[in-house]
C-alpha cells in the first residue's frame, strides 16, 4: 500500500447487498485502499417476501456495515494519510425511502417499530405499491398539470410517492408515527453529520427529481391539492418534506464527533450531499454529453447527460426522469434502465439448482448455495457463447420484474417463445441474455426516437467485468462499440470524485473526473456476421412485447 502526501477522499457506495468504501488520493485518483461490508439481516432474507415483491432493509444493517467498512478501509493506512482525509461522499440505491420521526430517525430504530418491515427502508426493487403508482398516473393524466411530465410521463411503483402511500394506507401505526420520509441517500449524510432536525436535512436533487416528481417549475413537489386528491392523509406531508434540493458537488455538513470517533475519520471531514448509485457510477465512468453509461448489475440504470441550453424545454417520453444537475451540475441528467438484468440470470440459475438445494444438507450455509449458483452461471455463460445463432432461435422477454424503460409498467412479465424438445439449459440462458440485450436496444431506440442522440456507450458494473459473452451480445445487438471502465467500483469512484469537489480540491466534477479516472479497460465491437441475425431476433422480441401488451389490454376489458 502506497503512502501519500497530499489530500485524500472516500467514496461510499451502498448497493443492494453491501456497502463499499474506496479511499483515494484526491489529486491523482491513486487507490490507497478499498473495503466491503455486507448487510447481515438482508443476507439472511429477513423482512423480505419475494412472492409479494416485498424487499425491505433494516437501518441497522446500514449503520453497522458503514461503521465496519470505514474502519476497514482505514486499516493499515498510516496516521498521516488518515489525518489528510478531507471529505467523504455517499451514493445509495433508490428510490429507497424510509419513514422517520421529527428528528430524522427511521422508525425501525425505535423500540415500538424495530421488527416492522413498513418502518424500514423500502428497497428500490420493492413492487408492493403497483396499485398506488397506477392511481398516481391516473390522477396525473386528469390534473391540470401533469406532474409526471419530467418522469417520462409515467410514475413507477419503485418510486418515492407510491411507496409512501402504500405504507401509510396499509399500516396505521406507520401513518401515525411518521413525521416525514427520507431517501436512503439523504439519511446517510444526515446521520454522519449528526443532523437531528429532519427539516434541516440537505436533500438530493438527484433523488427528488428522478423519484419524487420534484421540479422547480412546480415549486418543488406536486401541489397539496394534487396530493390530497390522491389521498387525504397526504394533506400536510408537503410541508414536512422540503422545498430546496442540492447537487452532488455541495456539502451536507461536517462529520459529527460521534461518527468521527466511531469510524476513525478526522473531525473536520466534510460530508457531501448524497446521490443515487447509478448516477455516481456514470460520473465514475467518465460520462460526457450524449454518452450513454450502462451501470449493469442486478438491474441496469442507463444514464445520459445533455446540455441544458439545448434540451431544457424538451420532454423525453418513457424514461425514468430528466433532472437538471442530477448527474453533472449544469447538465440535464436523464435516466432509463431495466428492472432485471443480472437478477434474470440469477433467477434462472436458482431455478436449475432448486432440486440440488433441496437435497443439500439443511446445515449447508447460504454461501455454499451462492457458490453453486455462481459456478452454474459460469458454465452456462461458456456454453451459450459457443452456440450457433439463427433467426428461429428461442426468444424471451426480460420483464420478470416488470418493465422500467421504455414506458414503465410493473405489471409486465417475462415470456419465452420457440421452446422445443431440443431446447436445453444453455439455449434458454442464451435467450435470456439476448432478451436483456434487446431490452437495452429498446432504450437506445427510445432516446434517439425522442431526439436525444447516443454517440457513445460505456459499461460499468459487475457483469461488464465478469462476462465477455454478455458484453459481446450487447455490442452485437446495439450495433455499437461498448467501452468498459478499468475500475471495479465506478459508483464509489464517482462518489469520491464528488467528495474531492466538496473538499475544494477540484473546482468541479469535470476536473475531478479528468484527474482521478483510471481510464478504460477494453472495448467490444459488433460482429458483422451476427448483427443481421440479431436484427431479426430483435424484431421478434418487439413483436412478443406487443403481443403481451395486447393480451393485457384484452384481459382488462370488462367481460
Amino acid at each position: 500500500m502506497k503512502e501519500a502526501v497530499n489530500d485524500y477522499v472516500i467514496g461510499l457506495d451502498f448497493g443492494t447487498d453491501s456497502v463499499r468504501a474506496l479511499l483515494l488520493e484526491a489529486r491523482s485518483g491513486l487507490e490507497i485502499n478499498s473495503a466491503i461490508s455486507h448487510y447481515r439481516r438482508w443476507a439472511e432474507g429477513l423482512y423480505c417476501d419475494s412472492r409479494r415483491s416485498q424487499f425491505r432493509q433494516h437501518p441497522l444493517d446500514h449503520i453497522e456495515a458503514m461503521e465496519t467498512v470505514i474502519r476497514n478501509v482505514l486499516a493499515g493506512v498510516s496516521e498521516e494519510v488518515v489525518a489528510c482525509i478531507r471529505a467523504l461522499s455517499v451514493d445509495t440505491t433508490g428510490s429507497t425511502p424510509v419513514a422517520v420521526d421529527r428528528h430524522g430517525t427511521p422508525l425501525a430504530l425505535l423500540p415500538e417499530f424495530d421488527d416492522n418491515p413498513n418502518a424500514m427502508f423500502v428497497l428500490w426493487k420493492d413492487h408492493t405499491a403497483i396499485a398506488e403508482a397506477e392511481e398516481i398516473n391516473q390522477l396525473a393524466r386528469r390534473w391540470e398539470v401533469d406532474y409526471t411530465q419530467y418522469s417520462g410521463g409515467s410514475y413507477s411503483s419503485e418510486w418515492f410517492w407510491a411507496k409512501l402511500l402504500h405504507a401509510i394506507r396499509n399500516d396505521r401505526a406507520i401513518a401515525e408515527g411518521a413525521y416525514s420520509w427520507l431517501e436512503h441517500c439523504d439519511w446517510i449524510p444526515a446521520l454522519l453529520c449528526g443532523t437531528t432536525d429532519v427539516l434541516a436535512v440537505r436533500r438530493s436533487r438527484c433523488a427528488a427529481g428522478h423519484k419524487a416528481m420534484w421540479h422547480d417549475e412546480f415549486g418543488g413537489f406536486p401541489s397539496t391539492d394534487f396530493l390530497t386528491a390522491l389521498d387525504p392523509r397526504l394533506d400536510s406531508i408537503r410541508d414536512r418534506l422540503f422545498h430546496q434540493t442540492f447537487t452532488a458537488d455541495e456539502a451536507a455538513g461536517t462529520i459529527a464527533p460521534e461518527w468521527a470517533d466511531r469510524t476513525g475519520l478526522p473531525r473536520n471531514t466534510k460530508i457531501g450531499v448524497g446521490v443515487l448509485d447509478a448516477h455516481m457510477g456514470a460520473v465514475g465512468a467518465m460520462i460526457k454529453p450524449y454518452t450513454l453509461v450502462k451501470v449493469i448489475g442486478t438491474s441496469t440504470c442507463d444514464m445520459l447527460i445533455a446540455p441544458m441550453e439545448r434540451h431544457s424545454s424538451q420532454l423525453v417520453k418513457g424514461i425514468c426522469g430528466q433532472v437538471d444537475g442530477s448527474i453533472i451540475p449544469g447538465m440535464l441528467g436523464m435516466e432509463a434502465g431495466q428492472s432485471a438484468f443480472g437478477d434474470l440470470y440469477q433467477w434462472f440459475a436458482r431455478l436449475l439448482t432448486y432440486p440440488l438445494t433441496i437435497l443439500l444438507d439443511e446445515s449447508s450455509d447460504q454461501r455454499a448455495r451462492y457458490q453453486l449458483t455462481g459456478r452454474l452461471l459460469s458454465i452456462l455463460d461458456e456454453q451459450a457463447a459457443a452456440l450457433p445463432l439463427a433467426p428461429s432461435d428461442e426468444v424471451a422477454l426480460d420483464w420478470v420484474n416488470g418493465r422500467r424503460t421504455p414506458d414503465v409498467d410493473p405489471t409486465c412479465s417475462g415470456w419465452m417463445t420457440g421452446i422445443r424438445l431440443g431446447t436445453d439449459a444453455p439455449r434458454l440462458f442464451k435467450a435470456l441474455v439476448e432478451a436483456t440485450a434487446f431490452g437495452s436496444r429498446a432504450i437506445v431506440d427510445r432516446f434517439e426516437a425522442e431526439g436525444i442522440p447516443v454517440e457513445e456507450i460505456i459499461a460499468t458494473g459487475g457483469i461488464s467485468k465478469k462476462s465477455p459473452y454478455v458484453m459481446q451480445v450487447l455490442a452485437d445487438v446495439l450495433e455499437r462499440p461498448i467501452k468498459t471502465v478499468k475500475t471495479e467500483q465506478a459508483c464509489a469512484l464517482g462518489a469520491a470524485m464528488c467528495a474531492a469537489v466538496v473538499a475544494g480540491i477540484h473546482p468541479d466534477i469535470d476536473h475531478a473526473q479528468r484527474a482521478m479516472s483510471p481510464g478504460f479497460e477494453g472495448e467490444y465491437h459488433p460482429d458483422p456476421r451476427r448483427v443481421a441475425i440479431y436484427r431479426q431476433l430483435y424484431r421478434r422480441y418487439r413483436q412478443l412485447g406487443e403481443l403481451q401488451a395486447a393480451s393485457i389490454s384484452y384481459n382488462e376489458q370488462p367481460k
